[in-house]
């Protein structure tokens, strides 16, 4: 297996969670109201499936070691294109939290940004995915000799392990910092 097949993989799982969320979006906007909690569940896979599993993979290892390359201008700015994008998912995320909260809190006005930044993770996703698939993973494949892309596999096996201590440790902190209070 190559290393860029488990990323490849996690897209399909992220185009599965973008058409619930294509779904959700669509009777939100008939009913103007949502659960919070379904936004909760989808910040939940946005921050930590998408972003911190998958984008964290990219970042912190395949383009890691791509910057040790000699990358040719096409695959740099394409490289630099997708750390771009990963900020502006991450941004739209935030924002969405916010409205959430807002939302919770019971200013009704808020689920036009909730639905906006939902909107904007269903559009935005399958282009970036579809710039990784086709273009950017098969041309950074030939920056690698085969070991090297094993043992960039291997370390994406070892960062999906460590991930699951991660976020319950973060769960955990979480909930103490908010019984201390």
């Amino acid at each position: 297996m190559q290393a860029r097949a488990p990323l490849m993989m996690e897209h399909r799982l992220i185009e599965k969670m973008l058409n619930v969320i294509q779904k959700k979006v669509e009777s939100v906007e008939k009913a103007q109201s949502i659960d919070p909690y379904f936004v909760d569940t989808a910040v939940d896979f946005l921050r930590v499936y998408a972003d911190r599993t998958h984008h964290g993979k990219e970042e912190e290892i395949m383009f890691r070691a791509l910057r040790g390359k000699h990358l040719s201008d096409e695959d740099r700015q394409m490289m630099d294109e997708l750390i771009t994008d990963h900020i502006f998912s991450r941004n739209n995320t935030k924002v969405l939290v916010e409205a959430n909260d807002r939302y919770r809190k019971g200013d009704s006005q808020a689920i036009g940004q909730i639905i906006t930044c939902l909107k904007t993770m269903v559009d935005f996703y399958p282009k970036h995915i579809q710039k990784e698939d086709a273009l950017f993973f098969p041309a950074s494949r030939n920056y690698f000799s085969e070991e090297e892309d094993q043992a960039m596999l291997a370390e994406f096996w070892e960062f999906d392990r460590r991930l699951i201590h991660e976020k319950y440790n973060a769960v955990l902190k979480d909930f103490e910092s908010r019984i201390s209070r």
